[in-house]
């Protein structure tokens, strides 16, 4: 008898609301002078590290495809970075963003149980 491992789906609001309760739900947003989180301070791509990065594909419609950046910043904060797939990335200054974000280092912590979501 051959068993085989049920796999669950993690869908975008899951991780969201995940985030949320462990007080990781900070919005990395691109402003003139780096990545904003609402807290009177930007940050360079030096300043910060992907920690663990999530995709979600819609199951029918290839604009549900989106990627969430969970990000950490030098000086503790946690907190993520969402965006669409390619053609449907919905930043007004797209190579700005795409620029940025792949400056920023990335270290896949998948191994800490702190950041599993």
């Amino acid at each position: 008898m051959v068993q085989t491992q049920k796999i669950e789906m993690t869908t975008l609001s899951q991780v969201m609301e995940k985030l949320r309760l462990k007080k990781m739900d900070n919005e990395f947003r691109l402003d003139k002078d780096g990545f904003n989180a609402g807290r009177g301070k930007s940050y360079p791509p030096e300043d910060l590290k992907i920690i663990k990065t999530y995709r979600f594909e819609g199951d029918s419609d290839p604009s549900d495809s989106s990627i969430l950046y969970l990000i950490e910043a030098k000086d503790g904060l946690i907190g993520y970075s969402l965006d669409a797939y390619g053609v449907y990335s919905n930043h007004d200054e797209e190579e700005g963003y795409d620029n940025f974000i792949r400056q920023i280092t990335v270290e896949n912590r998948d191994e800490q149980l702190l950041f599993e979501v």
